[in-house]
């Protein structure tokens, strides 16, 4: 009897034979997007049958077929008008929300350099990061691009500057060093944004 890791391989193996017209890079998304998609559905919905998940995504003919001609036509990435669509593109955050809550931490802090404010920054960008990484916008390597570049880096150019010689008062190296912080969470912010998944 097969187990679930084998119905999914069978299931994306399927579809990679399907798909071998489409481009390498694109099958390869093509692939990843959809054992995303399971795995997500596998830990939000643990008692579902894997039979279950994997009709919900639909034929694997239906999903090649469908991205061969959205490749052609030059539309948008994602196996759109299949089973998969729907599963896929459905958020219980907006993905603007995980963007906004990591990016606006850190004027929230300079605005309110005492406490609560910097208690409140550190756990915007948590949660905005944690949200971020259970988000079915962006994929695997997106999330975690997007946590070291928009959370974790400018954490540590900010710690860094505050344990220099002036600490957190020191005036212009620690205004130069959020500005630096600040650019980059906004600049990933905006990657990211433009790389989600509708």
């Amino acid at each position: 009897m097969k187990t679930s890791a084998d119905r999914v391989l069978d299931y994306l193996s399927t579809v990679e034979r399907e798909a071998s017209a489409l481009p390498a890079d694109r099958r390869g998304e093509l692939l990843a997007d959809l054992a995303e998609h399971i795995e997500v559905t596998r830990t939000e919905r643990p008692d579902t049958p894997i039979g279950e998940i994997l009709a919900e995504l639909g034929d694997p003919r239906t999903i090649a077929a469908t991205a061969l001609a959205e490749t052609e036509n030059g539309a948008a990435r994602g196996p759109a008008g299949s089973g998969a669509d729907a599963p896929v593109r459905r958020g219980k955050v907006h993905p603007l929300v995980p963007l906004l809550m990591m990016t606006l931490s850190l004027p929230f802090i300079m605005v309110f350099p005492d406490q609560p404010g910097p208690l409140f920054g550190v756990l915007f960008r948590i949660v905005g990061a944690v949200l971020l990484c259970t988000s079915v916008h962006w994929t695997a390597a997106r999330k975690t691009t997007g946590v070291l570049l928009a959370a974790v880096l400018p954490s540590v150019v900010i710690a860094t500057a505050n344990l220099s010689d002036g600490g957190p008062s020191a005036g212009v190296p620690t205004l130069l060093a959020n500005l630096a912080a600040l650019a980059l969470m906004a600049g990933t912010a905006a990657w990211l944004w433009r790389n989600r998944r509708a």
